[in-house]
């Protein structure tokens, strides 16, 4: 195998906790010679597991970004049994921008395993590939709506097919203790992050932590309540981890988007205006929103209707739609026992 020709300034293997960057080649306008520089911290406490937080796989999406700056700050090894690597920000340039994708156009969730003689997205993936997910066992990987979706807050996870994996993640999914978790699949590509760890066989937690371009209060407390408590539940911080019924609250909604119709995709390009809201009910056959067109005002607008029962759990955020984008997901309801 090529090797890396990312530096990384901290050893991930030594003790105690160490703050560096990762160095990434790249060549810009203003410099032949460059490197973007990715932060990256290590926490190692003690024996036991270790585990990988990322945040800002996709730049315009701040909530794992700031749950795990809060955590890298707050812990020392004392706290950790194990270890964590901290990468608060995988697309340093993309979040500069508040952009999904980075400037060059790469769509870092869709780099992966990568390669040592890409493009810099792809160097950074092989990287985290070879280098990061190997060294651990759980990978948790911090995601929401972005700009231009907005999700009911939920963790998630893809359905795997071996059953302790599947447990473990599982598992993980529920310590967040959002008020929902969704099973979901792939519909626009491969290449994703979480992808390659599975296949690595590590225990991965994901998030759509809401989005629509704004981050409530209660969202920032979600997203770094949940993060602990699922550290806490495999044992690689110090604490107890909590469970709904310990915080006085009623058991998730499991939603299963795990079928192409869950997905409502814009047959056209236009202005999308929603007619239903987050977390409502649906049947086949309702319509869900309609396609304007600014350039054709005389012309009734295309009316999009739902292909499946259930609860919608997202909805474009912005009016301003191409064809092809999603623009609504409906999930059916489902039970724990679905999972085993």
């Amino acid at each position: 195998m090529t090797e890396s020709p990312i530096l990384c300034s901290i050893d991930l293997d030594a003790p105690g906790k160490q703050v560096g960057q990762l160095q990434v080649p790249r060549s810009s306008n203003m410099a032949g010679w460059s490197n973007q520089y990715v932060p990256i911290v290590s926490i190692a406490g003690g024996d036991g597991p270790t585990a990988v937080v990322l945040g800002g796989v996709h730049g315009d999406e701040p909530e794992g970004q700031i749950a795990a700056l809060n955590l890298l700050r707050r812990l020392e090894p004392a706290q950790v049994h194990g270890r964590l690597i901290v990468i608060p920000c995988v697309s340093m340039d993309a979040s500069l921008e508040y952009s999904r994708l980075w400037p060059s156009g790469a769509n870092m969730n869709r780099s992966f395993p990568g390669s040592p003689d890409g493009s810099p997205d792809e160097q950074l993936a092989h990287f985290l590939s070879t280098e990061v997910f190997p060294r651990s066992e759980i990978v948790v990987d911090m995601h929401s709506g972005g700009r231009t979706g907005l999700c009911v807050p939920w963790s998630e996870m893809h359905w795997v097919d071996d059953p302790e994996q599947r447990r473990q993640m599982v598992d993980g999914m529920y310590a967040w203790n959002a008020d929902w978790c969704c099973v979901y699949i792939d519909i626009a590509g491969s290449g994703l992050l979480v992808g390659e760890a599975e296949r690595q066989g590590k225990i991965v937690v994901s998030t759509e932590l809401g989005g629509g371009g704004f981050v409530t209060a209660e969202i920032h407390r979600l997203s770094i309540s949940g993060l602990e408590n699922v550290l806490r539940h495999f044992g690689v911080i110090a604490g107890e981890a909590v469970t709904r019924a310990d915080l006085g609250k009623p058991e998730q909604t499991l939603l299963m988007a795990t079928e192409r119709d869950n997905y409502l995709l814009a047959p056209e390009s236009g202005l999308f205006e929603t007619f239903v809201d987050l977390g409502q009910h649906v049947s086949v056959g309702e319509p869900l929103g309609q396609m304007h067109f600014l350039e054709r005002p005389d012309r009734a607008p295309e009316v999009i209707e739902s292909l499946t029962d259930g609860i919608v759990c997202s909805v474009r955020a912005i009016a301003t739609t191409d064809q092809g984008d999603n623009v609504v997901v409906v999930a059916r309801e489902a039970s724990r026992s679905e999972l085993d």
